[in-house]
C-alpha cells in the first residue's frame, strides 16, 4: 500500500500540521505502508504536474494548516491541477483524508472545503483530522491528543485496505451532470504530458504572446474587411480632426505593410489626407499597423506611442505634440 502526502502550510518550525503529519507517518511506517510526502511550498514552480504523482498511490492525506483565512494558496493550485490535469479514472478509486491543524479561526470549514473539493473530483472520502492549537507545546505533550491522531491513522489503513465503500454523493452527481459536455477525452498519458507543458513558465508565455499577435492580426483584417485600402485611416482622421486654432503643418505617417506613406497636410486648418508622398513634410512617423489601430480607435495617443518606442519619429517635435490635440480619438485611455 502507498500513501501520497500533500502539505499545502508553508513549513513554518511551529507549524502543528507538520507536527501531526510526522505523528501519522509513524504510524503508517508501523503498518509497513509506503509513504511519501510532498511539500507544496518547496513545489510551488510544478505544482501543475504533481496530480501525475497520485496515480501510484491507494490514498492520499490533504494536509494544510488555517494561519488567518482558509485552506491557503498552495493547496487551492493543487487542487485546481487536479481539476484540470488528473486523471479523473484514478481520482475515483482513491481516498483522501482531509487534515486541518489551525492557529486561527476556521479549521472546520477548511477540512470541509477539502472534502468538498474532493467530492466534486469524484473520489472518496476518509475521516479526516482537525483541531484549533493555541500552544504548541501543550498539544505535543497531551497524550490524548496523540491517541486520536494514532486512531484516525489506523482508520485510515483500514479503509484503504479494505477499500470501504460510502454511500453516494449529490456533489458528484451534480458535478458530473454538469460537465458531461465539456469533458475532453485526454488520456492519462496526454493529460501528463499537457501538465507538464503548464508548468513551463517559458513556454506559456511564448504562447501567450502567439496568442496576442494572431488576435491583434485577425482584429486588424476584421476592422477593416470591406474598406477600400486607399482609404484606410483617412476617414478615421478626417472624422476626428478638430482643430481649435489656426495650423499649418504636414505630417507623413510610414505604415508597416502600406506601399505609400499616409500623408496629413493641414493648411490654415484644412485637412487634406491621402497615400502619396510630399517633398517636404515636418514631421515623420514610422508606425505599425497595429499601433495605428489602436491610436485611431482610441486607445493610445501619438505622444505615448512615440514615448514607449512604439513609433518612430523625425522632425518638429513641437509639430507632433500638437498631433493629440487636434485629432480627438474617442475611448482614449492613456
Amino acid at each position: 500500500m502507498k500513501i501520497n502526502i500533500y502539505y499545502g502550510g508553508r513549513g513554518i518550525i511551529d507549524d502543528p500540521t507538520l507536527f501531526v503529519l510526522g505523528k501519522m507517518q509513524q504510524v503508517l511506517d508501523e503498518l509497513n505502508v509506503k509513504v511519501e510526502k510532498f511539500n507544496l511550498y518547496e513545489l510551488k514552480n510544478s505544482i501543475t504536474t504533481l496530480p501525475a504523482s497520485i496515480n501510484d498511490a491507494d490514498g492520499i492525506v490533504l494536509a494544510t494548516t488555517v494561519e488567518w483565512f482558509g485552506i491557503g494558496g498552495y493547496m487551492q493550485q493543487f487542487l485546481d491541477a487536479c481539476w484540470l490535469y488528473g486523471n479523473k479514472e484514478k481520482i475515483e478509486n482513491t481516498y483522501m483524508c482531509p487534515v486541518v491543524m489551525s492557529t486561527a479561526p476556521g479549521e472546520r470549514e477548511a477540512m470541509t472545503s477539502l472534502e468538498l473539493a474532493w467530492e466534486m473530483l469524484g473520489g472518496l472520502l476518509c475521516n479526516g483530522l482537525c483541531g484549533y492549537i493555541d500552544d504548541l507545546v501543550s498539544f505535543e505533550m497531551n497524550q490524548g491528543y496523540l491517541s486520536v491522531i494514532e486512531k484516525k491513522t489506523e482508520s485510515l489503513y483500514r479503509v484503504i485496505s479494505q477499500k470501504a465503500k460510502s454511500l453516494p454523493s449529490s456533489n458528484k452527481a451534480v458535478v458530473k451532470a454538469g460537465n458531461t459536455p465539456r469533458n475532453i477525452p485526454l488520456t492519462p498519458q496526454e493529460s501528463e504530458q499537457l501538465s507538464k507543458y503548464a508548468a513551463d513558465e517559458t513556454y506559456v508565455q511564448q504562447q501567450k504572446e502567439d496568442i496576442e499577435q494572431l488576435a491583434e492580426l485577425f482584429r486588424g483584417k476584421m476592422e477593416h474587411r470591406g474598406v477600400d485600402e486607399n482609404m484606410l485611416y483617412v476617414n478615421d482622421f478626417k472624422d476626428n480632426f478638430h482643430p481649435s486654432q489656426n495650423i499649418t503643418a504636414v505630417y507623413k505617417f510610414m505604415i508597416k505593410d502600406r506601399k505609400k506613406p499616409l500623408i496629413l497636410d493641414i493648411a490654415d486648418s484644412e485637412l487634406n489626407c491621402y497615400y502619396g508622398n510630399h517633398e517636404d513634410p515636418q514631421v515623420v512617423c514610422k508606425v505599425s499597423m497595429e499601433i495605428m489601430n489602436h491610436i485611431v480607435a482610441g486607445q493610445m495617443s501619438f505622444q505615448r506611442a512615440f514615448m514607449s518606442g512604439e513609433m518612430q519619429v523625425k522632425g518638429d517635435f513641437k509639430k507632433l505634440r500638437m498631433l493629440d490635440q487636434i485629432f480627438t480619438f474617442s475611448n482614449e485611455s492613456i
